[in-house]
């Protein structure tokens, strides 16, 4: 597994504790390991004296105090003890040699220098070898005038040599494998823990782009229906304004219209808090109270309005998802909202429902003013969301005779996607969104 260029290890508070408690555990049984050596005269009449084996066990309990800290140092120190102790005859071994080991082992799990950590143990391990092989040597001259030297190949003295050899070789390449296994073991822990963070901050982000897609749905529902109703309100009130002196009559049938208009709004925000309230699964079909019919009940409302608005269906209709009769229908109430604000006065509209082989178009034509610069809106936003939202395509443009044009297409058996295509929208246009989105609450 390749390992991290970041990764490196340092010892925790932890670590040091335990590097203290290996130190004690090693003087103590050194302490108790000279001793005994020294009565058992491990080395015979050439052995030291004990208290040089307490001065050995001092210098290879110490140094393991900052083993993980500085792993090198203490590696060549504890080398560098247990050469001497041998090569003076000091009685103790055994705590020297599990000193050594755990030197070698610190090196490879704990430097954070992996080059530098490779030389220090071939180091050490080469001039251990080099020194062991001189050891034998010399031990086999002093031997040679011995019968069982000569007895042959696999004499007791040579097959005693083979073993340490043996035996050493197992030591050292134990002390470098181990300690490799345990560096490679902390990378790839590091390297998951990693990928646990990533994962973690990624789920938060998505949890964050859940809201904000939530955030805009509300605020499309809220502007397409304020939008429509305030300025259906809006316009008959103001005409009734006008003619209650002259037409008392056309006057209260137009407040009757505001009412009307009043109690639909009502309604509708009624079903939205239920949709907000009951969470749902998110699915496509969810079911609404508006949808493709309700678009005649629409114009009627823009003709009661003050805006002449004939509907037209074409075609033979077929079942469509419920949120894309939703879009469609919240589409046309933009559409028709706009045209009652900016078309002027003599304007008319003329909605049609179009159900071709492959696809459902929806056309909302006014009349009145015309358009010379297109300057989007959050209206002509919305409207580009939800014929997203259903899989279709949106044209709105400027009629060259006057007025405005929104023509919606959307392919039959397309499935709502608005959530995924949204979290995916890049660079400026997507900061337009968010910006939009957060302005959404306003009324224009």
């Amino acid at each position: 597994m390749p390992e991290s260029a970041a990764f490196t290890r340092t010892p925790t508070d932890r670590d040091r504790q335990q590097d203290v408690l290996l130190a004690v555990v090693m003087l103590v049984g050194g302490v108790i390991s000279a001793a005994l050596s020294t009565i058992a005269g491990l080395y015979g009449d050439e052995q030291a004296p004990m208290w040089w084996a307490l001065l050995v066990v001092v210098g290879i309990s110490l140094p393991l105090i900052v083993r993980r800290r500085y792993p090198a140092a203490v590696a060549i120190v504890i080398a560098l003890v247990m050469f001497t102790s041998v090569t003076l005859r000091v009685p103790e071994i055994y705590a020297t040699n599990i000193a050594m080991f755990v030197a070698l082992y610190t090196v490879g799990a704990w430097m954070n220098d992996r080059r530098r950590a490779f030389f220090v143990r071939a180091g050490i391990i080469l001039g251990m070898f080099i020194w062991l092989l001189i050891v034998m040597y010399r031990d086999a001259i002093d031997e040679a005038d011995k019968a069982d030297v000569a007895a042959g190949l696999f004499s007791p003295f040579v097959a005693f040599m083979m073993i340490n050899l043996l035996i050493n070789v197992l030591y050292f390449g134990g002390a470098y494998y181990f300690g490799e296994r345990s560096w490679q073991a902390a990378a790839q822990r590091f390297a998951l823990e990693e990928r646990t963070r990533e994962l973690e901050a990624q789920r938060e982000i998505t949890a964050a782009q859940a809201v904000a897609l939530d955030r805009v749905r509300i605020a499309r529902e809220l502007h397409d229906v304020v939008a429509h109703h305030v300025s259906v309100m809006g316009v008959q009130a103001g005409a009734a304004r006008l003619v209650i002196d002259s037409d008392p009559d056309e006057a209260k049938r137009m407040l009757a219209g505001v009412e009307q208009a009043s109690r639909e709004a009502i309604r509708d925000f009624r079903q939205l808090l239920e949709t907000l309230r009951d969470p749902g699964d998110g699915g496509s079909d969810e079911p609404s109270s508006v949808g493709l019919a309700d678009i005649e009940r629409l114009a009627q409302a823009s003709r009661d309005a003050g805006l002449p608005t004939d509907f037209t269906v074409i075609g033979e209709p077929v079942a469509v998802p419920s949120t894309v009769e939703v879009n469609l229908y919240r589409i046309a109430q933009e559409a028709l909202t706009n045209a009652r604000r900016h078309a002027g006065s003599g304007a008319s509209a003329d909605v049609r429902l179009r159900w071709v082989p492959d696809a459902v178009e929806l056309e909302i034509v006014n009349t009145g003013r015309s358009v010379g610069v297109l300057r989007p809106g959050l209206g002509q936003l919305g409207m580009r969301e939800r014929a997203l939202a259903s899989g279709g395509e949106i044209e709105l443009q400027p009629r060259p005779q006057g007025g405005f044009r929104v023509r919606v297409a959307v392919p039959l058996g397309a499935s709502s996607e608005f959530e995924s295509r949204e979290v995916q929208i890049p660079g400026p246009q997507g900061d337009q969104l968010s910006d939009a989105n957060a302005e959404r609450g306003a009324l224009r």
